[in-house]
Parts: C-alpha cells; structure tokens; sequence
C-alpha cells in the first residue's frame, strides 16, 4: 500500500462524518424555510362524533370535539395551532388552542358543539398547524350526521 492509499483510509472516516453533519444541517435550515403546504380532508368530517382527518404527506390532523372542548391531535409535534369558525355571516372567529400534555395534543374550549345541535348542521371551519417555518392550513366542513 503506497502513502495515498493510507492517507486516505484515514481521513475517509472523517470526511463520511462531516458529510452526515453538514447534511443534517442543510436538511434543517430546509425544514425553518417558510412554506404554506394545503392540507386534504380525508373523508367525512363530523368533529361531534370525531371523525375529521386532515392529511398533508405524513402529517395528519384529527380534530374533534369532547364535552365542549375542541381538540386536534397531530402525528408530528406542533409549535401552534389555531381553529377558525365560520360563523353565517362568513366571518371566522379564531381560537388558538393551547398545548394539553404535549406538542402532540392541543384543545381549547369553543362553541362548536352548541352550533351543530341538529342533525344535518354543518359549519365551515379552518385550522392552521405552525411546524418550525410551515404552515399547514385547511378549511373543511364539519357536517352533523
């Protein structure tokens, strides 16, 4: 084996390890860029009964409501969310919701549950889920079956 040869086996391990770093920060200073990604609902959407899915690639959202208290569950930790109610008027009132155990789980109370008292009832909401630079947004119909 001639000195090139060696020199290398010895600073390819290096070279392998600053790659796999630099590499995990360029995939990181990607994931702070601002970006606004639409999210689809799957399905039905009836929060009373819990069953609402929004869907964005790997990130899903679950919004329901329980006992008057609105929750949206997330498949990845979130730094915020926020749920808008479209009222008849076409005016949406915001409610940030706060943080329950973890960045998984957030809820606030809202009146949601008051304004589908019948079946059939439907109103129009919206959410946005905040992860680093991203925004997740939808708007989707909450319908009572």
């Amino acid at each position: 084996m001639n000195k090139h040869t060696k020199m290398a086996l010895y600073v390819a391990p290096f070279l392998i390890l600053g790659g796999y770093i630099l590499s995990d920060m360029w995939v990181e200073s990607q994931a702070a860029k601002d970006k606004v990604v639409i999210m689809q609902q799957q399905g039905i959407c009836d929060v009373l009964e819990q069953i609402c899915v929004l869907e964005a690639g790997d990130l899903q959202l679950n919004i329901y409501d329980k006992n008057g208290e609105t929750y949206v569950n997330s498949t990845f930790a979130l730094d915020a969310a926020t749920l808008f109610i479209v009222n008849d008027n076409g005016d949406a009132v915001e409610y940030s919701l706060a943080q329950e155990d973890n960045a998984f789980y957030w809820k606030l109370p809202t009146p949601i549950r008051a304004q589908l008292t019948n079946p059939g009832d439907s109103r129009t909401m919206r959410v946005i889920a905040q992860i680093k630079g991203g925004k997740y947004i939808s708007e989707f119909v909450t319908k009572r079956t």
